[in-house]
């Protein structure tokens, strides 16, 4: 678990007093077992098995109730699409019923269109027509195209929010375009040549009802790589699309390139710190220009992994133009393909790394505009479209839960999540419009947990440091208010996630302030045979899975009684409400 805040709470009488009754317990307990045993030291007996040190600790844990250590956006989880789609074919299936339900389970939200390909966006203000879509198999590709164009006229007819219901031989056809077109994008990245792509009125279109439908927020990613003989930023395409835009009256907020750290080695173009300044500042003043985006939010540089480039770019920018920007953006991810095993996902050193990057952005954001808000602006287990049967199991959930609470105790006001669907092993959702574990525990999270993070503190027995070996916390515990649209629990209820990675069960014990509450319990628990690879999830030993198109399931907590110990099983992710506890940070 991180190291907590220095906001933290004193020792309270009732802590001290829960601590107390530990140790007399445990001292008791020793004198008997002394008392009833031979005085000197005796070898356990053959197969009989000797209690592990851990097995026999005893967590005490408390919150501080009196005041919150971060108040964080309420969009704190939110999303993200990858431009790709335009290219795949799926953008035009955005519109599906079952895929705006899962989006809305996720709000309030962001959604930012953005990734890799932003940079290579062209607006073309005319309807989406079949020459601009990517590749697809000939012997079906007309009359697929002729099903999307009858698709969106049927779509034009409705008022509000335009859904759809696909035929699955719609659907089986269009993952086959995608499979191939995939082929296209790999292949395109490996060579570091990209092709452009054309976003075009009727795409913004389909984009922007998503978004809308689903009450997601929608942040546009601009290409910050067309540029003038000069270097420096060509406008013509964004001015297009902002008065179009404006025209419909999209609410939409903007960015400006995508790891521009990066360029030289996408593209052998440099865009460096002074220029990205210039650019952001351009981009600023032409937002005002335009009457109806004239106080829409900016966000950038959305810098990548904070190495020894990214820093200083991230630093220059700041110094240039950190007033320019609405919140300071940058990317992380974890791993790379050549991770071979669902334990990966457990090693705590890899859960760490993001701390140290965390502690590297904010420090130059500190420096130069202090108080500034932090997004992680793009966020994923793995990068190049994640591991199959890895990055999208439950094995993943313990990097996204622990990024999650470790951001929000470091102050990071907003992570978006790479990304919400599309092809890969990265995503929430699946081709076939399934959740995948990480999206079940995002809508537990959402559910649960809001904005007001709170201090923990916990005690317990603890190994002593070796000498040069770092002990790192495998039972990692977080708390917030419990979410304030959550009507089930009224405020003043608190939230505690807990994330157990060790290999044998570990006992939780409520003390001081939490000392006998009831408490709700959400277990959430591989279903079936494959453990940490199952692609199902449980709730408390019941099996997560969408009723219909548009129903969820019932999320039922388990409640335990007053005063019991909570028992997490090995690598298991838990959330518990603490009812009634009317904590002060929460009431307001």
């Amino acid at each position: 678990m991180p190291k907590s805040s220095p906001c933290v709470f004193p020792w309270s009488s009732l802590w001290l007093a829960s601590l107390i009754t530990l140790v007399v317990q445990s001292v008791l307990s020793s004198s008997y077992s002394s008392s009833s045993s031979s005085s000197a030291y005796q070898r356990p007996a053959a197969g009989d098995k000797r209690p592990g040190f851990m097995e026999r600790t005893l967590v005490l844990l408390d919150v501080n109730t009196r005041s919150p250590i971060r108040v964080l956006n309420d969009n704190f989880l939110s999303l993200q699409l990858d431009p790709s789609i335009i290219k795949d074919g799926w953008l035009d299936f955005l519109s599906s019923k079952r895929l705006v339900t899962l989006a809305r389970g996720l709000s309030p939200a962001f959604l930012r269109f953005g990734g890799k390909r932003t940079d290579f966006l062209q607006f073309n203000n005319q309807k989406n027509l079949a020459k601009f879509r990517g590749p697809g198999p000939d012997y079906y590709l007309k009359n697929y195209e002729d099903d999307i164009v009858r698709s969106d006229i049927a779509l034009d007819k409705q008022n509000g929010c335009k859904l759809a219901n696909h035929p699955d031989i719609m659907l089986e056809l269009q993952r086959e375009k995608a499979a191939t077109t995939q082929l296209v994008l790999l292949k395109e990245q490996l060579s570091n040549i990209y092709s452009n792509i054309t976003i075009t009125a009727r795409s913004l279109d389909k984009l922007y009802n998503f978004a809308d439908c689903a009450g997601l927020h929608l942040i546009l990613g601009l290409n910050a790589l067309h540029r003038n003989p000069d270097n420096s930023w060509n406008t013509s395409s964004t001015l297009s699309l902002l008065k179009y835009g404006a025209g419909k009256k999209y609410n939409i907020s903007w960015e400006l390139g995508n790891e521009p750290n990066a360029y030289r080695s996408m593209v052998g173009r440099a865009v460096n710190s002074t220029q990205l300044a210039q650019d952001y500042t351009k981009l600023r003043t032409l937002l005002q220009s335009v009457r109806y985006y004239h106080r829409a939010h900016l966000f950038g540089p959305n810098a990548g992994r904070p190495r020894k480039n990214a820093i200083l770019l991230l630093d220059g920018f700041m110094k240039n133009a950190g007033s320019v920007v609405d919140a300071v953006t940058w990317q992380h991810y974890f791993m790379d393909g050549r991770v071979s095993k669902a334990e990966d996902f457990l090693k705590t050193r890899l859960l760490d790394t993001l701390t140290e990057q965390i502690t590297k952005v904010t420090k130059v954001v500190n420096t130069h505009t202090p108080g500034k808000k932090v997004w992680l602006g793009g966020l994923g287990p793995a990068w190049a479209g994640g591991i199959s049967n890895l990055s999208d199991t439950y094995a993943a959930g313990f990097l996204w839960v622990n990024t999650l609470g470790m951001a929000a105790v470091q102050g990071i006001d907003v992570v978006l999540r790479h990304s919400f669907f599309d092809y890969g092993y990265t995503h929430l959702v699946d081709q076939h419009f399934n959740p995948l574990p990480d999206y079940w525990f995002s809508l537990v999270f959402k559910r649960l947990v809001g904005p007001r993070v709170l201090a923990v503190r916990v005690a317990g027995l603890q190994r002593k440091p070796q000498p040069g070996r770092v002990i790192r916390d495998k039972l990692r515990i977080y708390a917030h208010c419990t979410s304030y649209y959550n009507h089930n629990y009224v405020r003043g209820s608190i939230t505690i996630y807990i994330i157990n990675l060790h290999r044998s069960r570990k006992k939780i014990k409520l003390a001081g302030t939490l000392r006998n509450k009831t408490v709700h319990q959400y277990l959430l628990q591989p279903y079936g045979t494959d453990g940490l690879k199952a692609k199902h999830i449980q709730l408390n030993g019941e099996k997560l899975l969408m009723v219909d198109n548009e129903t969820f399931p019932e999320l039922k907590p388990k409640t335990l009684r007053a005063g019991r110990t909570i028992a997490m099983p090995p690598m298991t992710i838990g959330f518990y409400v603490i009812k009634n506890i009317n904590a002060y940070a929460c009431r307001r």
